[in-house]
C-alpha cells in the first residue's frame, strides 16, 4: 500500500510517444503513477505501427499525444494526463520539466538526450534513459546526485549520419517494447525507493543472442554538466553542439568531422527540387545520381541511383564524380545535405541536394514509388 500511494503522488515526465515512450506510458498509467505529463509533437504515421503500440490504424494521422491520451484513459482514468505538443527544445525545457519527480527519455535523437539529461542534472532529477538499434538496446538511470549523467557516458555525440534513425538503419518492432518496459521498471524502483536502480550500469540487450550485458559506468569529474566545476548551466544549442543544421530552416550543415570545428559557417548547398529532376530525366539530361541511405532503405525504395551510403561516405567518396552534374539524395534531403557539405570541404562543387528525397519524390512525382 505504501508503494502504491508514493506511485499516486508522483510526477513523470515523459519526453516521446512513439516506440520506447509507448510501452512506458501504457504501464506507468496501469500502475498507478499519479501525474505523467507526455510531450510529443508527431502525428501518427502507419509505419510506426509497427512498434509504437500505443497508437492504431484508428490513430493514423492524428497527433500521437490525442491518441496517448485516449489509450491511456481507457486503462487508468484516475492518472492526470497532461500533454505537450511541441518539440522539447532549451527554450522550453525548464518550464516543461520543473515540478516532476523524474525524467523518462523516450526520443530517438542526439540533441534531444542530450538536453533531457542536462535538464534533469539542472533540476536535481533521476533521468531514465533508453536507446533502439536494429537488434539491440541500453537502458540506464542517470542521477547526478547519487551517480553518473549521459554526458559521463558520451560526453560528444557521434558525427551527424553515422547512427541512422530507426526509420533509416530499421528497428525489431519488439525492441523498443523490451528496452521501455525495462524503462518503466527502472521508473517505479526509484519512484517507489525499492530494489537496486540502474544508477552506474548501463545494460545492453541484444535480442538475437537473448543476452543481457552489463557495463560500470563512474561518474566523471571533468563533466561539463555534472562534474565537479561545471561549464555548462543552463541549456544550451543542442543542434549546434550535435553538428546539426540549427531550427531556422537554414540549410547550412555542419558535419562534426576533424576538417571543421562544429559550428563554423559552410559552403551554401544548391537545392533541386524533384519536379526538376523529374524534368530532367524525362529530358535525358546527364547526370549522376547519388544515394546516401542505407541499404536496407535502398531494397524499400529507390530511385536508380548509386547507392554510397552516409556511413560509408569518407572511404568512398572517390567513387563520386568530380565532373558533370551530381545530384545527392536520401530518405527526406538531410543525410544528403550533410553528405555534400562533407564532400565540398573535399573540394566538391558540382553536387545538389535534393529537396525533400524519395518521400518528396512519392508524394510529388511517383506515388509508386514506396514510402516508409
Amino acid at each position: 500500500m505504501e508503494g502504491q500511494r508514493r506511485l499516486k503522488s508522483t510526477s513523470v515526465l515523459l519526453i516521446g510517444a512513439g516506440g520506447l515512450g509507448s510501452p512506458v506510458a501504457l504501464y506507468l498509467a496501469a500502475a498507478g503513477v499519479g501525474r505523467i505529463t507526455l510531450v510529443d509533437s508527431d502525428v501518427v504515421d502507419e509505419s510506426n505501427l509497427q512498434r509504437q503500440v500505443l497508437h492504431g490504424t484508428a490513430a493514423l494521422g492524428r497527433p500521437k499525444i490525442d491518441s496517448a491520451r485516449e489509450r491511456l484513459a481507457d486503462i487508468n482514468p484516475h492518472v492526470k494526463l497532461e500533454t505537450v505538443r511541441e518539440n522539447f527544445t532549451s527554450a522550453n525545457a525548464m518550464t516543461i520539466a520543473a515540478g516532476h519527480d523524474l525524467i523518462i527519455d523516450g526520443t530517438d535523437n542526439f540533441p534531444t538526450r542530450y538536453l533531457s539529461n542536462d535538464v534533469a542534472v539542472f533540476l536535481g532529477l533521476p533521468n531514465i534513459y533508453g536507446s533502439i538499434f536494429r537488434f539491440e538496446g541500453q537502458v540506464s538511470v542517470f542521477w547526478s546526485e547519487r551517480g553518473p549523467c549521459y554526458r559521463c557516458l558520451f560526453p560528444e555525440p557521434p558525427p551527424p549520419g553515422m547512427v541512422p534513425s530507426c526509420a533509416e538503419g530499421g528497428v525489431l518492432g519488439i525492441l523498443p517494447g523490451v528496452i521501455g518496459t525495462l524503462q518503466a521498471t527502472e521508473a517505479i524502483k526509484v519512484l517507489t525507493g525499492i530494489g537496486e536502480p540502474l544508477i552506474g550500469r548501463l545494460m545492453l540487450y541484444d535480442a538475437l543472442a537473448m543476452r543481457f550485458r552489463e557495463l560500470k559506468v563512474p561518474k566523471d569529474p571533468n563533466c561539463p554538466v555534472c562534474g565537479t566545476h561545471p561549464t555548462i548551466t543552463e541549456p544550451i544549442d543542442y543542434e549546434a553542439f550535435c553538428g546539426l543544421p540549427s531550427n531556422d530552416g537554414a540549410h547550412t550543415v555542419h558535419t562534426g568531422n576533424d576538417q571543421q570545428p562544429r559550428g563554423t559557417e559552410t559552403m551554401a548547398i544548391r537545392e533541386i527540387t524533384v519536379e526538376e529532376l523529374a524534368k530532367l530525366r524525362e529530358a535525358g539530361e546527364a547526370h549522376t545520381l547519388i544515394d546516401v541511405r542505407e541499404p536496407n532503405e535502398y531494397e524499400v525504395a529507390n530511385l536508380g541511383g548509386t547507392l554510397v551510403p552516409l556511413s560509408e561516405l569518407q572511404a568512398r567518396y572517390d567513387e563520386i564524380p568530380r565532373e558533370g552534374r551530381v545530384i545527392v539524395h536520401c530518405k527526406a534531403g538531410v543525410r544528403s545535405a550533410r553528405a555534400i557539405d562533407f564532400l565540398q570541404q573535399q573540394g566538391y562543387d558540382n553536387l545538389e541536394n535534393l529537396e525533400g528525397g524519395i518521400t518528396a519524390w512519392s508524394d510529388r512525382v511517383d506515388p509508386s514509388v514506396p514510402k516508409y
